[in-house]
């Protein structure tokens, strides 16, 4: 999977068939707060935003920032996946 991090936009973007899939931020600090996920319309692969979202957790890794989840299907991946919980900034519990 490319994963493009489009800066001026503010937001992670990957190409699937059906169109642009992106995962909108804002940094703050060190933290990057993950706000929106936008799919083409009819696109319902949750399994392939699973992987995105791992994607752009490694990112995070790479860059050592903290990662805050806004949108609370981004907060349901970090329950579901338990390993990027130090990926959370001190005091944020899911």
């Amino acid at each position: 999977m490319e994963i493009k991090d489009n800066a001026f936009a503010r937001q992670f973007e990957t190409i699937v068939s059906e169109g642009l899939i992106s995962v909108e931020y804002s940094f703050q600090e060190k933290k990057i707060f993950l706000t929106k996920i936008n799919t083409p319309d009819g696109f319902n692969d949750e399994e392939f935003i699973n992987e995105l979202l791992k994607n752009i957790m490694n990112i995070a890794y790479e860059r050592k920032l903290k990662v805050v989840p806004i949108l609370p299907k981004i907060a349901l991946f970090f329950r579901k996946n338990t390993i990027y919980r130090d990926l959370l900034p001190p005091g944020i519990k899911i």
